[in-house]
């Protein structure tokens, strides 16, 4: 049984960004701007229809207006392209989500190119990235802003800190790793083929696992005392950090589920509200 006083409950992270969501949401529709988030999803992959859901259901719950385009398997790349201009073009739009993946003949780095940097809640455009490694990026990517909120409400300080991050993907690895040593951590980015890869996550302090194989991370190499964010979610409902062995000798650890991705989803509706509340100015 592990002692929950080392969980970091991630729904509970996430209901507090959410009632606080809701009033900031109340305040703009008497000013007369609904938050509006549109999700295009290109194909007809199960997993993607289910987070799309997922993510509408969500922002109902706050009362931000969800909408859904929904576009066939063979669309091709500048047919995206232009229901991308569209609504970049469109007032009403405050946030626009393209779901990954996309079909394979999609240049899906063009189609996120094409996302607005304002209204790029999901922080996936390359000029996000770089705006949020050199430290006023607006709108980070989604799970490693969920990772930052996570520490920041257990006051878990990055300063001083080793934190080794494993995966190197453009919206989680990468910058995750920039947010860290924006906060003072030393960081080391380590991947799937990192030589030694034990020897390194036995030196954390903060280990973020973000490489998507389940318990790709071993338990008896969490140092004692570390902070375990696990940002992995598998088949199964498996993380990429073995858990009850990891969580024997972290201080605190991410459940999965329950932890990191609650508060994913609740920073895409915090990062689409930030960018209604942008039009009042």
């Amino acid at each position: 049984m592990i002692n929950d006083e080392k969980l970091l409950d991630g729904r509970a992270v996430a209901n507090g960004i959410k009632e606080k969501l809701k009033s900031r949401v109340s305040v703009l529709k008497e000013r007369g701007i609904t938050p509006s988030l549109v999700t295009i999803l290109v194909g007809n992959d199960p997993s993607s229809e289910t987070y799309v859901r997922m993510k509408g259901n969500a922002c109902e719950r706050v009362g931000i207006s969800s909408k859904k385009i929904h576009l066939a398997e063979d669309t091709t790349t500048e047919e995206l392209v232009k229901a991308i201009t569209n609504l970049n073009e469109d007032d009403s739009v405050h946030g626009i989500l393209l779901q990954h993946p996309v079909p394979s003949q999609i240049d899906e780095r063009l189609a996120f190119e094409t996302i607005s940097i304002e209204k790029d809640v999901d922080g996936v455009t390359s000029a996000g990235y770089g705006q949020t490694a050199l430290g006023f990026g607006t709108y980070p990517s989604c799970t490693p802003a969920a990772i930052m909120r996570i520490m920041e409400d257990y006051d878990i300080q990055a300063e001083g800190k080793h934190a080794v991050v494993i995966g190197r993907s453009p919206i989680l690895g990468k910058p995750v790793s920039a947010l860290l040593l924006n906060q003072n951590a030393t960081v080391t980015t380590c991947h799937s083929r990192t030589r030694n890869l034990a020897s390194h996550v036995r030196q954390a302090d903060i280990v973020v696992a973000a490489v998507g194989r389940p318990e790709f991370i071993k338990g008896e190499w969490i140092k004692e005392g570390a902070v375990v964010l696990d940002a992995g979610y598998n088949k199964g409902n498996v993380g990429d950090v073995e858990y009850e062995q990891a969580a024997e000798r972290a201080s605190y650890i991410t459940p999965v589920p329950g932890g990191v991705g609650p508060v994913t989803i609740a920073m895409l509706l915090n990062h689409t509200v930030d960018a209604a509340e942008k039009t009042l100015n």
